[in-house]
């Protein structure tokens, strides 16, 4: 990643960041790392998580996963210094099939109680193309744009999401330099302390271990709002 060239090298200073997720676990294992870094500089921090993430295939044999998601979400969510955490009902799996003025409501009513001045989320494509991460992504791209609020996308790496899709056949989304905004040092010990609460989706996910392996100790990001 040496050949990365971005015009920043720390996350933008800003007063109150919500993070726009689909899926509990989407707060710690993407975003973990800018959340708990921007808690830790005094910035408030919340999540709006449009689904319970019923339908993973990953803890399925754990009982309830509507009920042990939320659960994993809120412990996670104080790990990160999270102040406000915000989880829908929406069908996961489905996220693209709701109406987008009603997620555009829900969205703009997050933002008002966060008092939000800039949005978190996935990047375009939802880094592993999963549609409810593609929808909440425009959801929030659609909502900043019209709130006049900045957007700022997690991103990897091309040769990240190249090694990624190669070893495990996802199709990862990934991005050249000339196309990365930001390149972070970030530390993990938090976020690393945030996934173990998502016990039911990170004890046997190897895809997961391995992308951190593979980031290491950096971050990268897009500006899809300004």
């Amino acid at each position: 990643m040496d050949e990365l060239e971005a015009t920043e090298d720390h996350l933008p200073r800003t007063t109150s960041v919500l993070a726009v997720c689909a899926h509990p676990d989407d707060e710690s294992f993407g975003l973990g790392a800018a959340l708990s870094s921007w808690a830790e500089h005094g910035t408030r921090t919340s999540v709006l998580c449009f689904t319970h993430g019923e339908a993973s295939t990953l803890g399925a044999n754990d009982g309830n996963l509507h009920r042990l998601r939320a659960e994993e979400l809120a412990m996670a969510a104080e790990e990160l210094g999270v102040g406000t955490v915000r989880l829908l009902e929406h069908p996961d799996g489905r996220l693209a099939d709701a109406p987008i003025d009603q997620l555009s409501s829900e969205l703009r009513l997050a933002m008002e109680q966060a008092g939000a001045s800039l949005l978190l989320v996935f990047d375009e494509g939802g880094i592993t193309g999963h549609p409810d991460h593609v929808r909440a992504t425009e959801v929030a791209t659609a909502v900043g744009g019209d709130a006049g609020i900045p957007v700022l996308g997690w991103a990897l790496t091309e040769s990240v999401a190249g090694q990624l899709t190669d070893q495990f056949g996802a199709n990862f989304v990934g991005r050249a330099p000339d196309s990365i905004d930001l390149v972070v040092e970030v530390d993990r010990v938090r976020q690393r302390r945030a996934i173990r609460c998502h016990v039911s989706q990170s004890t046997e996910n190897p895809v997961l271990w391995r992308r951190l392996e593979l980031q290491g100790n950096r971050e990268t990001f897009r500006w899809l709002v300004r």
